[in-house]
């Protein structure tokens, strides 16, 4: 897969409600990361980059991936609806983890009958979410967003997620 107007070319794919017109170099990169790891793992449903703040930065859009086999069965309808989940467990993982303290949240899992969530910390408060089928290869789902994290965490400056914003509100 590959994020709008980079990669393969291949026409309606890549991160929805993202486009490159403007955007600077980081911004399409971190849009291809986002693209790139949908393409690669089996078994994503759908993909959200939340802000510290809530808000939606990026997202899959299961609908638009070619090769999406899954069919629609995640966060009701919307992006907008696993950025909810997922910044709400982020909240809720960090308290824990200062009323334990237990330091920094690293990554969060919740195994469903159904499939799972998965949240992973990005740099100051921004998360990475994954929802996934409930035969996806866990460690596989993790390692994977382990590897966005660290490439996505020193370009996700405050700059790229002002662009980012813009561009999923201007989608909506």
């Amino acid at each position: 897969m590959s994020a709008t107007g980079t990669g393969t070319g291949r026409s309606g794919s890549g991160a929805s409600g993202t486009g490159t017109i403007g955007a600077s170099t980081e911004a399409r990169n971190l849009q291809w990361l986002l693209g790139n790891l949908v393409e690669e793992v089996p078994g994503l449903i759908s993909v959200a980059v939340v802000s510290s703040d809530g808000l939606l930065l990026l997202s899959s859009d299961p609908e638009l991936r070619p090769s999406a086999t899954v069919p629609r069965q995640g966060p009701r309808g919307s992006s907008a609806d696993l950025a909810t989940i997922v910044s709400g467990i982020g909240s809720l993982t960090v308290g824990a983890a200062r009323l334990m303290d237990g330091g920094p949240v690293k990554q969060t899992m919740v195994a469903m009958e159904e499939g799972s969530v998965f949240v992973m910390a990005i740099s100051d408060g921004s998360l990475l979410g994954v929802h996934a089928t409930p035969d996806c290869d866990m460690s596989v789902v993790a390692y994977h967003m382990a590897l966005f994290v660290g490439r996505a965490g020193h370009v996700l400056t405050p700059e790229v997620r002002s662009q980012l914003r813009q561009s999923m509100e201007a989608a909506r």
